[in-house]
């Protein structure tokens, strides 16, 4: 059977452009979110955000380069040369035959929408002539960071995109835990980014009812679970994660975070945004997860639930939870109580939370909850306000996305000997 491992880590973060600052300020229980700086946010309704801070492009990327890429291509690049680093990878001293065997699958639910949105606003101001940038479609396109990631490194395995909204990186994490799986590939950087605080999407999502108005106070504005929560706070960033087949790893030597165990994939067929109140595509996810890493429901000890903190996505997914788990001891954290939700980039950055929970045997809390809403499922043991230090073998993390995508997958502590 082949085994997949965790051999590199990536973070660009509203909580800190590295792993450890994300990890440190997640444990910590700190709230990324502030005042939008990207754009005059004064007359929306949601003011607030979880931006990423001090980001400098230019220590990844060569100046003459920047202009070529939209934010969210940079934030891939930054967080993916990050894991290449963290797993000791050098892609220079490989064969050409040995990089045909190293693919990439990178998520974005967005794209490069902050290039779209300004490259049609200078058309509009203008004078009616056609004047875009040379570099508008590639900076745009949603799959180009996949496609960047590869050229910067000569990477000629598997290559591709996974768009399932908020569940991106989470799909793109199964679908590169498969291909190795499979035999197509030995090395797969899987991840996500997202660049999305901008007037349309602020705009957009209020419109849609799904974003947090509290612009008095906006630390305390994501509260996954809590009876006064009233939406998401949108996040930005990117996560980036090196997959590895195991006596790949073994053989060079590779520290090993985690394994990849299982991965889950299905639908609502609901609703255009909202989850199914039974929570029926979400408990199909995680029941496929947990068939595909052959546990029982029993051995998980950690979820990182989606919980955005709007009113029925909560709800659905603690019904589809309780249905699994019905009265076992798992223990449920919402990590998007800090981070915000990176949206495309969210399912790739709690990954990352979720291995170094198993790695550490520690289990961020959930901030912001003061009273869980009462039409919550009972027993379930949500982990409120500070860190909690427990064994943590097993690790399930979901992610849900508009149009009924739900995407599960399953980290174990990682044993040699197994």
């Amino acid at each position: 059977m082949t085994r997949v491992v965790v051999t590199g880590l990536g973070a660009i973060s509203p909580l800190g452009n590295t792993v450890d600052a994300l990890w440190q300020n997640v444990i910590n229980g700190k709230s990324a979110a502030g005042p939008i700086t990207r754009f005059d946010a004064s007359r929306f309704k949601t003011q607030f955000a979880c931006e990423v801070k001090n980001f400098s492009p230019e220590e990844w990327i060569e100046k003459k380069d920047l202009r070529k890429y939209d934010l969210f291509t940079q934030y891939a690049i930054a967080a993916t040369e990050q894991a290449i680093e963290d797993a000791c990878l050098d892609f220079k001293r490989m064969t050409a035959e040995q990089r045909n065997e190293v693919g990439v699958i990178w998520a974005s639910g967005n794209g490069g929408i902050g290039t779209f949105e300004e490259q049609l606003t200078n058309f509009y101001k203008g004078d009616g002539t056609p004047r875009f940038n040379p570099y508008f479609i590639p900076k745009m396109i949603v799959d180009i960071a996949a496609g960047v990631i590869s050229i910067r490194h000569g990477l000629h395995g598997p290559n591709y995109c996974t768009v399932s909204a908020c569940a991106s990186s989470n799909t793109a994490l199964i679908n590169a835990f498969d291909t190795i799986r499979l035999g197509k590939a030995m090395i797969m950087i899987a991840g996500g980014s997202e660049a999305a605080i901008t007037p349309s999407s602020i705009g957009g999502f209020n419109a849609s009812q799904a974003l947090s108005k509290r612009n008095d106070s906006p630390l305390q504005a994501s509260r996954p679970f809590d009876k006064d929560r009233d939406g998401f706070v949108i996040g930005e960033g990117a996560g980036a994660l090196i997959l590895e087949e195991l006596n790949h790893a073994i053989n060079r030597g590779a520290h090993v975070y985690a394994e990849v165990v299982g991965g889950g994939m299905a639908a609502d067929a609901y609703h255009l945004t909202g989850t199914a109140p039974d929570g029926y595509g979400a408990g199909l996810g995680m029941s496929k997860a947990l068939a595909d890493a052959g546990i029982r429901a029993s051995e998980v000890d950690y979820i990182n639930a989606h919980a955005t903190s709007t009113y029925l996505g909560d709800l659905s997914e603690l019904t589809a939870i309780k249905k699994i788990f019905n009265d076992l001891p798992v223990t449920i954290s919402a990590t998007k109580s800090m981070t915000g939700h990176l949206l495309g980039a969210a399912g790739a950055i709690e990954s990352i939370i979720c291995t170094l929970a198993i790695k550490n045997n520690l289990v961020p809390p959930t901030i912001n909850t003061l009273t869980l809403d009462a039409d919550a499922p009972q027993q379930l043991h949500i982990l409120l306000a500070q860190a909690e230090k427990m064994q943590v073998n097993y690790a399930l993390n979901n992610t849900f996305g508009f149009g009924g995508h739900t995407a599960t997958s399953i980290f174990k502590k990682f044993n040699s000997l197994l």
